[in-house]
């Protein structure tokens, strides 16, 4: 999971982050991204793709990625910006300002993917990063639980749709919920087109 970081440091790199998003699927919520700058060797016991993680393991490796990393950021798109934009352009921003608001500067950052936001330091994109790198799995995990949070706290604002089980992601449950209250000011109403064509 370092082979990456090491190439790069090879190159003359010393601050390499690790980017990655959460949310773009979801039919609701803001889009999240993290960056994270690891220091050089370590490998945190347990840190691989959070997508295969439990809820409690990202849980309880969040806290340890932010205690043992030089440097992270975890951002955010709206889901106004997510409108005006597009899932894909607002998923770049969300990445840039986690990259910018890093409190070490990074000076190369690993973007998984294969897109790159626009920065002003050079990145490459590393398709399934997040299987491949220690930097980019330890930023998909806080990108994931910080998004998780965010919309578990919603719940309790728009109970009626079950956030916290489903943390926005078009579930049979969601779609149902929808249908029967309406969609709210945080449901991405691009999303929901064809939910309602299907129901015309």
């Amino acid at each position: 999971m370092l082979e990456f970081e090491q190439m790069y440091k090879e190159q003359g790199y010393k601050a390499i982050c690790g980017v990655d998003e959460a949310g773009r699927g979801p039919f609701a919520g803001p889009v999240f991204a993290a960056a994270v700058i690891l220091p050089e060797g370590l490998v945190i016991e347990g840190v691989k793709d959070s997508k295969k993680l439990s809820e409690k393991k990202r849980e309880q490796l969040f806290d340890v990625i932010k205690e043992q990393a030089l440097a992270y950021c975890v951002a955010s798109a709206s889901v106004e910006e997510i409108e005006t934009l597009n899932i894909l352009q607002a998923d770049m921003l969300a990445m840039k300002r986690a990259v910018e608001g890093l409190s070490v500067k990074a000076d190369f950052a690993m973007i998984d993917g294969n897109k790159t936001p626009q920065l002003d330091i050079p990145c490459e994109a590393i398709v399934k990063g997040d299987a491949k790198s220690e930097s980019i799995a330890a930023a998909s995990i806080l990108a994931k639980v910080s998004r998780d949070r965010y919309i578990c706290g919603l719940a309790e604002k728009y109970p009626q749709y079950g956030f916290e089980k489903h943390k926005g992601y078009g579930t049979k449950a969601h779609r149902e919920a929808i249908l029967e209250y309406g969609p709210c000011e945080i449901h991405r109403m691009s999303f929901l087109k064809k939910l309602y064509a299907g129901k015309k």
